[in-house]
C-alpha cells in the first residue's frame, strides 16, 4: 500500500439544517461561509462543500446567493468548490408543513454563474435522519432514477466528477442501474464514491463500512473513494478510511461538529485540523487544490461569460 498517497480533506461546512450550538459557530451568509471557506483551505481542506441560506437561515435553492458565495470564496482562496443538489426541505409558514425542492430546481443547480468546481448527489431515496445535520426526525425524500441519470450526464459533459453519497452498499447497485442509462461507464476513473455511515438509519458499525468500499472497488474499481460519517462517528470512521487507502475524507459542521476526544469545535477548521492530524499518523498529507484538481481530472472551469476555457479555482 502507498500511505504516501496525498489524501484530498473536503470540509462540508454548514449544510442545510445545521444552526450555531455548543459552541460551534456555522456558516449562514455568504461573507461567512467564504471566511470559512478560507480558514478550512489555510487548515488543509482542498475542496469546500457548501449548501445556500436564505436571510433568515433557511435551505435555499436561490442560484444568486450561490453565485455570491463563490464568487466571495474565490476572492479568499483556490479552493475547489462543491455544491449540493440536495438543496434539502424548506418549512411552509403559510401551511406548517414542508416543501420539497422540484427535481427542475435541483437541476438547475448545475448551471451556476460562476460555476462551482465540483458536484455532488445523493444516491438513494429514503427516510432521510440525521439528528448531527438537523434532521430530528425521519424526513422521506426522494432521489429520483432521472434526477442522479441527469445529473451524472450533465456533470461529465462539463468536464467534472459528480460524488456520490452512499449510505449503503445497496445503492452501489442502483447506480448500476444509472449506467445502464449511458450516464457513466463503470470502468471509469472519473467516479468518486462517498461512503458514510450514520445517514438515513445507515448503522456506524465497521463491518457495513468495509462490505460497502468492497463493493465499490468491485463495481467501480477505477474510481476515487472516501469514507465520512455524522456526530461522534466521524473521526474514527475516516480514521478507517484512511486505513484502506481512501483517496478523501469529509468532516465539517454539517454533519458533525465534535472532535475526535468528544468535545464540540468552535470552528470548521479545528476540525481539518484534526482529520489532517490523523492523516500524518498513516503517513498521509493533504492534498493541495492543484493536487486534488488533477485527481479529479477537471477541465478548467469556463469564465463567467466567455465561451473558452480559463483556469478556475
Amino acid at each position: 500500500m502507498d500511505t504516501k498517497k496525498k489524501v484530498i480533506v473536503v470540509a462540508a461546512i454548514n449544510g442545510g439544517m445545521q444552526h450555531d450550538r455548543e459552541g460551534a459557530k456555522v456558516p449562514i451568509t455568504p461573507a461567512e461561509i467564504a471566511e470559512d471557506a478560507y480558514q478550512v483551505w489555510k487548515a488543509g481542506a482542498s475542496v469546500v462543500h457548501v449548501h445556500a441560506r436564505d436571510s433568515e437561515g433557511k435551505n435555499s435553492g436561490d442560484k444568486k446567493i450561490y453565485a455570491e458565495i463563490i464568487e466571495r470564496i474565490r476572492d479568499k482562496c483556490d479552493i475547489l468548490v462543491q455544491t449540493t443538489n440536495g438543496i434539502g426541505i424548506r418549512y411552509d409558514k403559510a401551511t406548517g408543513g414542508y416543501i420539497w425542492p422540484k427535481d427542475e430546481e435541483r437541476l438547475g443547480l448545475l448551471d451556476l454563474q460562476p460555476r462551482q468546481d465540483l458536484f455532488g448527489i445523493a444516491c438513494a431515496s429514503g427516510d432521510f435522519y440525521n439528528p448531527e445535520g438537523g434532521y430530528m426526525v425521519e424526513t422521506p425524500y426522494v432521489n429520483s432514477l432521472e434526477l442522479v441519470t441527469q445529473t451524472m450526464k450533465t456533470v461529465l459533459a462539463m468536464g467534472s466528477i459528480v460524488e456520490w453519497e452512499v449510505p449503503h452498499a445497496a445503492v452501489l447497485h442502483r447506480m448500476l442501474r444509472v449506467a445502464a442509462k449511458g450516464a457513466f461507464d463503470p470502468m471509469s476513473s472519473r467516479l468518486w464514491i462517498l461512503h458514510g455511515s450514520g445517514f438515513g438509519n445507515s448503522p456506524p458499525l465497521a463491518p457495513h463500512i468495509i462490505f460497502s468500499v468492497q463493493e465499490g472497488r468491485r463495481l467501480y474499481p477505477n474510481s476515487l473513494w472516501g469514507t465520512t460519517a455524522t456526530g461522534k462517528d466521524q473521526f474514527w470512521v475516516c480514521n478507517l478510511g484512511l486505513s484502506m487507502n481512501c483517496d478523501s475524507v469529509r468532516v465539517g459542521f454539517e454533519d458533525n461538529i465534535y472532535l475526535p476526544n468528544g468535545n464540540a469545535a468552535k470552528t470548521n477548521a479545528d476540525l481539518v485540523d484534526a482529520i489532517v492530524n490523523i492523516a500524518a499518523i498513516w503517513g498521509r498529507e493533504p492534498a493541495t487544490t492543484a493536487e486534488a484538481r488533477k485527481t479529479f481530472q477537471l477541465q478548467p472551469v469556463p469564465a463567467p461569460g466567455s465561451n473558452t476555457a480559463t483556469a478556475g479555482a
